[in-house]
């Protein structure tokens, strides 16, 4: 394959369109580093199918547009095309009726790559086949970059394969394989899918078969249900009539027992009220003779109490003299243990003293060892690093030289090597240049064709800026649609889910009165929290709570004048008309100072939520209700209503602008394809002509420079030989002057014993030294804490004698008090005497009144009893009655209750339900409570076959789905 040009626009560092042409013989690129030289093997790899951004040296495959610098816009595309050589007619039947092909590839930012092959859109599978049938491609190893001869060197077998099949020209037929492989691999796979398939289908038909069995036995369990079921209803119905007629004879008992036990209970408080009459004036009497003799009784126990209170305070002092004496014996012993621990301490801080005297003097010595150690081992490490660091320069300079010895020897070999072959080619070159023809002359031919191309070539700048204009207006415009159409989903979903919720519950039977009530933004709380759960009641006269229309009437309390109702803020049927006319809206000081003011059903309320009602409920504002809820959703979602419109409205109109900027860019592209095509048909002639010019050029000029540059380099090895020379000789000078290294390191060694018994001896004197530092410390401590123990036991001997002093006068205070109490028992005695005959006459007196109260209490509380029982058994008639009346009506409500649900269930007459029964008497009915588990059972089966059928109808969908 012969490539004959590169051209490159908008690629990496080249934004202007560059053409670079492929010679005959070696073309090289020369420049410094960051010219943009790599970029060029990039390009090749690129435009012949490489998919790795990794390998581009790119973040990503849109890092290889230009992406702008100080003075230059970025580019939103990139091109490279090759120009190969197909004279030899070798390329794919599909592109062989050329003698050149062009293979491009264009990107386009976030929009991928685009091949052509001269001008028609092929794949990039395409385009890597077409140079792997040429044994080469982008990740060929005759790409040859940096670091890929090592790689190939030091590569395994199975590496180098790749490297060999190119060379043997079978990289395309392995490359064919592959897809081939593909191909066939998918094949099974599908195979191997139809089978499970089949297989699935195999099982769904049985699942299908055992489908039909359960539908049979459902239809079967369904008819057996309603037959128990009427069974059920007629059993029920028929209890049901019974027990109604027992509870109507039942209560008609009881309503006869009410009106005897009424004239039993008049006669019996009768008696009672006469006896009551009397007992006042006996309790009077009882009370006073009572009084007298509790007066005398208090009195006694006054005087036993001051004599217990006497006894109990001589004990007192008795025990507290002699606590105050043993107090007074354990301070004075205290005092004795502090004066010998002030002793103690005085006797130990003088041998302390002592010590710190006596170990002076082998503190110093200990100091003097270790400096003398410390200036040792600093000199003998001193002497080591020296050793260390000559030895080691040492060692470097002898490999030095024996490194460059060996390098200056290889490097002489090539040389000589290379003047030989220099040599040879010289003499190659004169004798080619004697045979060489003159150049023609194309020169004016060039010249008309490169203005020709200049001017094609503004015409597809011009072209291309338009195009990129067009393409940024439209990347522009595309950014507002977007945001127009993110905004318009949102508002959508805000609606749907809106929606949702307002209608979780679904369509009721009886709808709520919220959902026709329309509330202006902000009064929402307010409106919940005055009306709560009323607003969730219908208007329908059916539902067993609703709103009933009223007209307002005349006694209808007007609110005060100051006060606007929520009325005037909210659009509700007329049921709730005259409850929203009682309710005000009200900032929070109003509602405080107005509602004393409020008459009978009026309430007062904030947009908040805070309740001020009449009969003096005060609630304050709290979350809001969920009736406040649903109104604000509902609000909202009109609001989104309208502003879906306004957003829609705005959609339109910016992908109305932006369909006739694709439309625009659209032929700006078609208009920069015509201007291109054009400029490369003249840069085809101009490179036609630019070759046979060179041709001639090359035929004279190529040789005479290359005589130039061997017989340039055969001078520059006979230089670099003589010099190579002079440096091996000087090496080997240095190589003998160079000094013994073995024993350089026989000193080292020793000098290291020396070193470590000095750092031995270092070590040792300086424990020695912390160790007298940290005693020393330990008794400084000590000594310390000797003078506060001295201070504390000095303090607390003081105190003892205090407390000695105070407990002494303590003591006497008691002995003295004592003395006093001893003489007082023989008084109080006398006192108790007198008081004992007064209680014994008044207790007798207190006897007789009492015994004559008693008398008349039993017999009114006879009276009572029998008022009570007869009263007692009044309530119980009475109540007897209200259930026996309450279960006539309970019975009867059943019984209704289950001839409507025979009714509305069965869709028949309670008699009939006899027949569907399959009753042919009411003889030996069977049990309730038998029938219904055996109802229970019937359901259970069948809910069992719903699901088993719904799961099979699930898997089936599932099964359809995947197929």
């Amino acid at each position: 394959m012969i490539f004959s040009k590169l051209r490159l626009l908008g690629f990496k560092s080249f934004v202007e369109p560059s053409e670079f042409f492929i010679k005959t013989g070696l073309t090289g690129i020369v420049g410094p580093n960051g010219c943009g030289k790599s970029n060029l093997v990039e390009a090749m790899r690129w435009a012949m199918g490489e998919n790795s951004y990794k390998n581009m040296r790119a973040s990503g495959m849109d890092d290889v547009i230009f992406s702008g610098s100080g003075t230059r816009p970025s580019r939103n595309t990139a091109e490279v095309t090759l120009f190969l050589d197909n004279s030899s007619r070798t390329a794919p039947a599909a592109f062989n009726h050329d003698d050149e092909l062009q293979v491009s590839r264009r990107i386009e930012r976030e929009a991928g790559s685009v091949y052509r092959i001269n001008g028609k859109d092929v794949r990039a599978k395409d385009v890597q086949l077409l140079f792997a049938d040429a044994s080469t491609g982008a990740r060929s190893p005759s790409m040859v970059g940096q670091g890929r001869i090592g790689e190939l060197i030091s590569a395994k077998p199975t590496a180098r394969r790749a490297l060999l099949e190119e060379a043997a020209g079978i990289s395309g037929l392995h490359s064919r394989r592959h897809e081939a492989e593909l191909r066939l691999r998918a094949a099974d796979q599908n195979l191997e899918r139809l089978e499970d398939v089949i297989a699935q289908l195999e099982a769904q038909l049985e699942s299908l078969k055992r489908q039909a069995r359960q539908a049979n036995r459902y239809r079967n369990v369904s008819a057996n249900i309603r037959k128990t079921e009427s069974l059920l209803f007629y059993l029920r119905w028929t209890f049901a009539k019974e027990a109604e007629a027992t509870a109507t004879s039942n209560h008609n008992e009881s309503v006869s027992r009410v009106g005897e036990c009424a004239q039993l209970q008049a006669k019996t408080a009768k008696d009672q009220a006469i006896i009551a009459h009397k007992l006042p004036q006996l309790r009077d009497e009882e009370a006073g003779k009572a009084a007298a003799l509790q007066r005398h009784v208090i009195a006694r126990k006054q005087i036993e109490e001051d004599m217990a209170r006497i006894a109990r305070r001589k004990v007192e002092l008795e025990q507290r003299s002699e606590q105050l004496q043993n107090d007074i014996d354990r301070e004075q012993q205290a005092g004795q243990d502090h004066s010998a621990m002030l002793s103690r301490l005085d006797k130990e801080e003088a041998e302390l003293s002592q010590q710190s005297q006596n170990i002076q003097n082998t503190e110093e010595n200990i100091k003097n060892e270790l400096s003398r150690a410390s200036k040792k081992l600093g000199e003998s490490e001193g002497e080591f690093s020296e050793l260390t660091a000559k030895l080691a320069e040492e060692s470097a300079k002898k490999r030095q030289i024996t490194t460059n010895l060996k390098n200056l020897s290889d490097r002489n070999f090539r040389l000589s090597n290379g003047a030989l072959k220099s040599n040879e080619q010289l003499q190659q070159i004169l004798g080619q240049i004697a045979e060489l023809p003159g150049p023609g002359s194309f020169q004016d031919k060039v010249s008309d064709l490169e203005e020709q191309s200049a001017k094609a070539e503004l015409n597809v700048n011009d072209a291309e800026a338009y195009s990129q204009n067009s393409l940024a207006a439209e990347h522009e415009a595309r950014a507002p649609v977007a945001a127009a159409q993110s905004e318009l989903d949102r508002i959508e979903t805000e609606a749907r889910t809106l929606a949702k919720i307002i209608n979780v519950g679904g369509q009721d039977l009886f709808p709520a009165v919220i959902d026709n009530i329309k509330v202006e933004s902000g009064y929402e709380v307010a409106l919940g929290a005055a009306l709560g759960e009323d607003l969730d009641l219908s208007t329908d006269a059916s539902a067993p709570a609703f709103w009933h229309l009223l007209q307002p009437g005349s006694g209808d309390a007007p609110l005060p004048s100051q006060i606007k109702s929520l009325s005037n803020f909210v659009k509700a049927p007329l049921e709730l008309s005259r409850r929203l006319a009682q309710v005000g809206v009200v900032d929070e000081a109003q509602g405080n100072e107005l509602h004393k003011y409020l008459l009978p059903g009026q309430v007062l309320t904030t947009k908040k939520g805070q309740i001020w009602r009449w009969d003096g409920y005060v609630a304050s504002a709290d979350a809001p209700t969920a009736a406040a809820q649903k109104l604000a959703q509902k609000n909202r979602l009109e609001e989104l209503d309208h502003e879906a419109i306004l957003a829609t409205k705005k959609l339109r109109e910016l992908e109305g602008r932006l369909n006739s900027l694709k439309t625009r860019n659209q032929q700006a592209q078609i208009a920069e394809r015509q201007a291109r095509d054009t400029w490369r048909e003249l840069q085809k002639q101009l490179l036609e002509t630019r070759e046979q010019l060179a041709t001639a050029e090359r035929a004279v000029g190529q040789f005479a420079s290359r005589r130039l540059v061997l017989e340039e380099a055969e001078k520059r090895f006979k230089s670099e030989i003589e010099e190579c020379s002079a440096a091996i000789e000087e090496a080997e000078r240095a190589s003998q002057s160079s000094l013994d290294l073995a024993q350089l390191e026989i000193d080292l060694d020793s000098l290291r014993l020396t070193v470590a018994e000095d750092r031995a001896k270092m070590a040792e004197a300086r424990a020695a030294s912390e160790g007298m530092s940290r005693e020393a410390e330990a008794r400084g401590r000590r000594l310390q804490a000797i003078l506060a123990e001295r201070e504390s036991w000095k303090s607390r001997m003081l105190g003892a004698q205090k407390q000695i002093a105070v407990l002494i006068r303590r003591r006497d205070e008691a002995r003295s008090e004592l003395g006093e109490i001893e003489d007082t028992p023989g008084e109080v005695e006398k006192q108790r005497a007198v008081l004992a005959n007064q209680i014994e006459a008044a207790e007798a007196e207190r006897k007789i009144a009492a015994d004559n109260l008693a008398r008349t209490e039993t017999q009114l509380a006879d009276a009572d009893q029998q008022a009570k029982q007869a009263l007692l058994a009044l309530s119980d008639a009475k109540e007897n009655s209200g259930r026996a009346e309450e279960r006539v009506n309970a019975a009867r409500d059943r019984r209704t209750e289950l001839e409507e649900r025979i009714v509305d269930e069965l869709n028949c007459q309670p008699a009939d339900t006899r027949k569907l029964a399959e009753l042919d008497d009411d003889k030996n009915l069977p049990d309730s409570t038998q029938v219904e588990r055996s109802l229970e059972k019937l359901k259970s089966e069948r809910e069992r076959l719903g699901a088993v059928n719904l799961r099979a109808e699930t898997e089936q969908e599932e099964l359809a789905a995947r197929h």
